[in-house]
């Protein structure tokens, strides 16, 4: 068996057969890991997984700033990384969080594509189909163990924006810079038209590819529509097409999405692709909330988790609203902790309940150390505490000597 089956297997408590067949079904998909690192499994009967997004924009490009995010992601627990930088030195940011990250990372090679060519010629729009693919390969050589490729992206699907357009267009930046490449140019995606060299550049390199989802919805309004269903078929048949060629795959999905939609998402897009792993950005459950995004987004999340899907990418308070800094990028990952955590006591992963079990336990005997070491964030929940009370502070200043746990326990 695989090395990097085996410890998953024992990673997350599960049996080793059982996983090895899930992973030939391309129910599971094995992210090899960074060099200071562990590799992580996404998919069926594993723990619901959450990634983390870093990376400079054109208007902050601190790669020390960037290490900081990376630190603070690992320690709120972050079992992935992308680096989705678009400023500054792209190649040496990314290097860095490699070498630094002891999870597995992920990029999303068009944005440095679309940036060379801004920087080369004066537009995205200018940009060559081998200079997509070049991309895929630099990231692939500088050890990113996934990547999002927009390959879903066609003149079909973009004929349904045309006849029916949303309230927020095109969200994605790589499906945005795409379709304007494709109309300027009146051509395909490349991406698509040369999907099998995508393919054998991502086997050779050991990546595994995510199918991006460039026409997500990116407003409540425009959920579920023609172009995000054409986009979702395509990638369904791109991911029989990987299996097929020995390349792993996950696939994108959505997006801003109303709570009742989001069941029925999941299960589409689990039949459409054969069960294939589905990474997903929130969902987002309503559009009115900046700066309480990571709330909106866990709870879309949790229940997108509950349904079937297996990798969350957390959303930070910044999210539509600016670069995220050290504190965003921490509060967003336990937001997406919590969300993980939540579907995976419904999926019935291995020592959720036990977990869950052990806390409610520490809280019946007010056994303060215990509740602290078990808790999903121990700093935050000391930080709390101490704001009102004593380390040896029997109970809580919210009930004193009213609570009930104490009352429970008089004779």
């Amino acid at each position: 068996m695989n090395k990097l089956l085996e410890q998953i297997a024992l990673d997350e408590k599960t049996d080793a057969t059982d996983l090895e067949r899930r992973f030939s079904a391309g129910r599971v998909a094995i992210f090899k890991p960074p060099p200071a690192g562990k590799s992580i499994g996404v998919g069926s009967g594993l723990r619901v997984k959450v990634n983390a997004n870093i990376g400079t924009s054109g208007d902050l490009h601190d790669e020390d700033l960037e290490l900081r995010k990376l630190e603070a992601a690992l320690s709120a627990g972050a079992d992935a990384v992308m680096d989705l930088s678009t400023g500054g030195d792209l190649r040496s940011v990314r290097r860095k969080i490699v070498r630094e990250s002891s999870v597995p990372v992920g990029s999303v090679p068009i944005y440095e594509a679309i940036v060379d060519s801004a920087r080369k010629r004066g537009g995205g729009d200018k940009m060559e189909p081998d200079e997509m693919l070049d991309a895929i390969r630099l990231h692939g050589e500088d050890g990113i163990s996934f990547v999002t490729v927009h390959c879903g992206v066609t003149l079909a699907s973009l004929a349904h924006l045309e006849q029916k357009p949303r309230v927020c267009g095109i969200v994605s930046r790589g499906g945005s810079f795409l379709a304007r490449w494709m109309r300027k140019n009146g051509k395909e995606n490349p991406l698509y038209e040369r999907y099998d060299e995508v393919l054998d550049i991502c086997k050779h390199y050991g990546m595994v590819i995510s199918l991006g989802d460039g026409l997500r919805p990116g407003a409540i309004a425009d959920s579920l529509d023609q172009a995000q269903v054409e986009e979702l078929v395509t990638l369904g048949q791109l991911f029989r097409r990987a299996r097929a060629r020995g390349v792993q795959a996950i696939i994108e999905g959505p997006g801003h999405v109303p709570l009742d939609q989001i069941p029925a998402q999941i299960m589409l897009q689990k039949r459409l692709c054969e069960d294939a792993p589905f990474y997903v950005l929130g969902p987002l459950v309503t559009d009115v909330a900046p700066g309480l995004d990571h709330i909106t987004s866990a709870i879309g999340g949790a229940i997108a988790a509950a349904a079937g899907a297996d990798f969350l990418c957390y959303v930070t308070p910044s999210e539509h609203l600016g670069l995220p800094g050290v504190e965003d990028v921490r509060m967003g990952v336990l937001a997406g902790r919590v969300a993980a955590h939540a579907a995976d006591l419904v999926r019935g992963a291995p020592g959720a309940s036990e977990w869950d079990a052990a806390m409610s336990r520490a809280r019946k005997a007010r056994d303060w150390p215990e509740q602290i070491r078990l808790a999903l964030d121990p700093k935050l929940v000391m930080e709390i505490r101490g704001r009102t009370c004593t380390q040896d502070h029997e109970t809580c200043t919210m009930c004193g000597d009213l609570c009930a746990y104490k009352a429970d326990s008089m004779e």
